[in-house]
């Protein structure tokens, strides 16, 4: 599907996707560790991090539980319609995550959950450079890591059809290090839809080839 197809796709799915996943999960937990891995950083700004939501949709899942003034970018304006509505202090931004329309080092941390995939695996590294671009030196990446290398178009999937592709787990962590970030820590979730999934937390440095950290799942 090209851009346009996936953004007509997320527009026609994402009320019912937003009544379809809980809100709730291990996988929203996780934003609490994002945030207190940028409370210890002397690096960070006084008061609330300013932390870019790619992805956000409704905003439930993820926008919700951010500071106050975080951003939320989506390529769906049905999506920030309904986002407008749950996190109405949050800015929304309409926008691809292949070219995020931020300034460079703008945000402290990313959140980027079950969405790098709904870009072609050929521009996922065009994405995790953008990533670092516009996140601060030091800054915290929290992101849904594929479980295998795939390209799909799944029919009636949330009554619509949608597009999926990924590199595979390991050319994924090997694009993140490419593009700069370190300190690549795994852990697993539950997601929105009830399966387990991998999640990795990444700090942006100037060296990308340090050591990955497996760990168990995650609890609830």
């Amino acid at each position: 599907m090209d851009r346009k197809a996936v953004r007509r796709a997320w527009d026609e799915v994402a009320e019912t996707y937003a009544a379809r996943r809980d809100p709730d999960g291990s996988d929203a937990a996780l934003i609490d560790d994002l945030l207190d891995s940028l409370s210890d950083d002397p690096r960070g700004a006084d008061g609330d991090p300013l932390v870019l939501d790619v992805g956000c949709g409704d905003g439930a899942r993820t926008l919700a539980n951010l500071p106050p003034e975080s951003v939320g970018l989506d390529v769906s304006r049905r999506g920030l319609d309904l986002a407008a509505e749950t996190v109405p202090d949050a800015r929304l931004v309409h926008g691809e995550m292949s070219a995020l329309p931020f300034a460079a080092g703008r945000f402290d941390a990313i959140a980027a959950y079950h969405v790098v995939f709904h870009v072609e695996r050929e521009r996922h590294p065009d994405v995790y450079d953008e990533f670092a671009r516009v996140l601060r030196p030091g800054g915290r990446l929290l992101a849904t890591l594929p479980s295998g290398r795939f390209e799909t178009v799944r029919r009636n999937w949330m009554g619509g059809e949608m597009f999926f592709s990924a590199p595979g787990r390991e050319r994924t962590l090997d694009q993140l290090r490419a593009a700069g970030f370190a300190d690549v820590e795994t852990r697993t979730a539950t997601d929105p839809l009830g399966s387990s999934t991998e999640f990795a937390f990444a700090r942006l440095a100037g060296e990308p080839d340090e050591g990955v950290t497996e760990s168990g799942a995650t609890d609830p």
